[in-house]
């Protein structure tokens, strides 16, 4: 099993904790309905530029599925995707946008 050292990144973290974390407990489904808006626009940002990238509006969503009995929402989008290293570098540090 491979360990991951946890980090932060104080400067954000400082902001979310005071703007957000005590005051406003819905916070969490922001920024993961807003990190996925930012990776189908990054993706869509990248077709600009590349003409290996086709974008059509029509396939790109966010769909966000609750399940009551298990009490969780799950949040979908169909944008730029992650590598394996922008999990591990993104997932492990809070307050860390790994978007745009």
């Amino acid at each position: 099993m491979t360990k991951r050292e946890f980090k932060t990144e104080s400067k954000r973290l400082l902001d979310i904790m005071i703007h957000s974390i005590y005051t406003h407990k819905e916070i969490f489904l922001r920024e993961l309905i807003s990190n996925a808006s930012d990776a189908i626009d990054k993706l869509y940002y990248r077709a600009l530029t590349d003409d290996e990238i086709s974008f059509n509006k029509e396939d790109y969503y966010i769909k966000v599925t609750p399940n009551k009995e298990k009490r969780t929402l799950i949040v979908e989008d169909t944008g730029i995707g992650i590598t394996r290293e922008e999990l591990e570098d993104n997932l492990g540090t809070i307050a860390k946008s790994g978007s745009l």
